[in-house]
């Protein structure tokens, strides 16, 4: 029986099957990149739901594991080494699942370095850009009289998607024939932006023909429609 009583969060969320990679999340863009790549990869896991609207990720024994006090975290009890390894940050988490299992990830090295540079690309412009987008749209930024804060971020916002416009075309994937952590990193994003903000029409989303093409390829996928939902909010 593989004992995970050496981390606090194992006590504040039991694990059922500790021999099983543990995923503490909530199903936000960021959450839900692990739970797609894990739902793909067919890797054993267990979901535990970290309640970010209750500011479950900011206890004791949350920061424990994730001293950002963010969401997703894993502890895989099956570590380099067979070690217990504890991991926060999505891209991170992405790139070890993904050389964990052999999965989404192209072994050329030219290949391999460029699909990292389109994660580190989500991960620095994407999701801080569409996130404030998110925040000046939707939620207590949307009642600020200035809108040139929310303007500023529109813009980006506008930049980033026609970027990604051009690199699709002629591509199924970011990276081309291929499905990678690229694009599992980056559908929840776009899934948000235009679903869950309500931000298409301010970010001329109907003008896209590629991006909206790839969302759909990429929503059609069982493993990403499942992950979607994991864990579940309750």
């Amino acid at each position: 029986m593989t004992d995970l009583s050496a981390f606090p969060i194992a006590s504040r969320w039991p694990a059922a099957h500790p021999e099983r990679l543990q995923l503490y999340s909530f199903p936000t863009p960021n959450g839900v990149k692990v739970s797609i790549m894990l739902e793909e990869t067919g890797l054993p896991y267990e979901a535990h739901t970290v309640n970010i609207m209750r500011d479950e990720s900011w206890t004791g024994d949350f920061l424990a594991l994730n001293p950002n006090g963010k969401i997703p975290a894993i502890l895989d009890p099956d570590g380099p080494g067979g070690q217990p390894l504890a991991l926060f940050e999505s891209g991170a988490i992405l790139l070890y699942l993904a050389e964990k299992t052999g999965k989404f990830l192209p072994a050329d090295p030219a290949a391999r370095y460029q699909t990292i540079q389109w994660v580190m690309w989500q991960m620095a412009a994407i999701g801080p850009m569409f996130g404030q987008v998110g925040f000046f749209h939707k939620f207590a930024g949307a009642a600020y009289e200035d809108k040139r804060p929310r303007d500023r971020y529109v813009t980006e916002a506008k930049r980033l998607l026609g970027l990604l416009e051009h690199r699709l075309e002629g591509r199924d994937w970011i990276m081309g024939a291929d499905y990678t952590i690229a694009d599992i990193a980056t559908l929840g994003w776009v899934r948000n932006l235009v679903g869950f903000y309500g931000a298409g029409e301010l970010v001329d989303y109907a003008a896209l023909t590629h991006v909206p093409a790839w969302l759909a390829r990429g929503l059609d996928r069982p493993a990403v429609q499942r992950g979607l939902e994991i864990p579940a909010r309750a």
